[in-house]
């Protein structure tokens, strides 16, 4: 029998984005860190969390100022690589009653330099849900060791108290990555693409067309080996923002750097990706001629439609897609959702409306309640997309959609349904 608690499209869109559920918001209860979901709901099990992502500037190194609770999870980054760019400030009891720790932080980023074999390009602070409630000023606390030390210093906040608010972790982190670029003369060929800490799958439509529109220059910070690497991206002429979780970032470069930016959205509908790039060559003075790439992604949904017809799949939301964006997608290519293992949030409220319209008995579920502990399939499936829904589902066919190279636009959309083809063939 399944207990686990769940809420149809229909349902969920008839009450709207301010009467959630208390099941479906994880501030009203409990949180229940489930397998399923350990790469999302840790901010550094897996993936980029804010700890891998803080060091995502080139030559960096991160200090973990936590208790050590908050910092026994950071060992995959050691498995990564990263075993020499990490350094802890351990707390005790004493430390976070008295927040004597703060006066040492300045002391230990100078220590840690020490240890180092050549001078970090920054020194990235990573705090904890202690300093959340404490209230610190971290941006004084960098100031103070960047007088130390001589190095900039710069803030991480990992703070999961704040994962579903306005700036949540990832946002912040966002920020602070960026926050080192200084003014440069900028170059009209140039160009960013902000929003993933990895790079776009190499095959992505849209280096070709921002080549067809004269842009030479793209810069990503997945791509930055080296700290001049990095230091180049402020001579772009534009931004393009292709997560939403970048926006804060791209403000404030626009502010410190008069860089603008542009906003575009990781879609699976191909009609939405064309009208995007229509837009994007509207603001850029060019039309862009898409149809190749355009008729590739469709003859990939077409194929796995001729030799399947109506797939059932369960989607889940570690992958790298927004799971209600995809499972529209999916209905409206001809599949069945019959489950969503998601977060709800404003942002995507829009896309649980219109699956209200053309899928309204989909099921909604949410991974950090209890109530998950309770989860059976009490429906017919095919397949399972995102780890969450593989892990609920280890008996389906499923694909965990989650590299690290970055799918977007059309080329997103051909490799989800040729992966999701090879599952159902079995060869994936």
């Amino acid at each position: 029998m399944n207990n686990a608690y769940s809420i149809t499209a229909a349902e969920l869109a008839a009450r709207g984005f301010d009467d959630l559920p208390e099941e479906l918001n994880s501030a009203k209860h409990m949180i229940y860190s489930s397998p399923a979901t350990l790469d999302y709901n840790s901010p550094g099990a897996k993936g980029f969390g804010v700890k891998r992502a803080g060091l995502a500037i080139p030559g960096s190194v991160m200090l973990l100022v936590a208790p050590g609770c908050c910092g026994r999870n950071t060992a995959l980054l050691n498995e990564l690589g990263y075993s020499e760019r990490f350094f802890y400030l351990m707390l005790d009891d004493t430390d976070i009653v008295t927040g004597r720790y703060l006066k040492k932080i300045p002391q230990a980023c100078a220590e840690l330099l020490e240890e180092c074999e050549t001078k970090p390009s920054a020194v990235v602070i990573c705090i904890t849900c202690v300093d959340a409630l404490l209230g610190t000023d971290m941006e004084r606390v960098c100031r103070a060791c960047a007088d130390k030390t001589g190095v900039p210093t710069i803030p991480a906040y990992m703070y999961a108290l704040t994962r579903e608010k306005r700036l949540p972790p990832m946002a912040l982190v966002r920020k602070s990555v960026y926050s080192l670029l200084r003014p440069q003369k900028r170059v009209s060929t140039a160009c960013n693409l902000l929003g993933y800490f990895s790079a776009l799958e190499d095959g992505c439509e849209i280096y070709d067309l921002l080549r067809s529109a004269g842009i030479k220059m793209i810069g990503e910070i997945g791509r930055c080996q080296t700290f001049e690497e990095y230091s180049a991206l402020s001579k772009a002429n534009f931004n393009l923002v292709l997560n939403a979780e970048a926006r804060h970032a791209a403000q404030d470069m626009q502010e410190r750097l008069g860089i603008p930016f542009i906003e575009l959205t990781r879609l699976f509908r191909l009609d939405k990706i064309r009208n995007q790039y229509r837009l994007l060559g509207q603001a850029l003075g060019v039309t862009f001629d898409d149809s190749e790439y355009y008729q590739t992604a469709l003859e990939s949904v077409e194929r796995i439609q001729d030799k399947y017809g109506n797939v059932k799949i369960a989607v889940g939301e570690c992958l790298n897609a927004d799971s209600f964006e995809l499972a529209l997608a999916l209905t409206e290519y001809g599949c069945t959702v019959p489950e969503i293992y998601g977060t709800v949030g404003e942002r995507n409220f829009v896309f649980i409306k219109k699956l209200a319209e053309v899928s309204p008995n989909t099921r909604i579920y949410s991974n950090l309640s209890p109530s998950m502990l309770g989860y059976r399939r009490d429906c017919e499936l095919d397949a399972a997309l995102g780890n969450d829904a593989m892990y609920y589902h280890r008996d389906l066919p499923g694909i965990g959609f989650q590299d690290e190279a970055q799918p977007f636009g059309y080329r997103g959309v051909t490799l989800l349904f040729e992966r999701l083809s090879a599952a159902l063939e079995g060869t994936g």
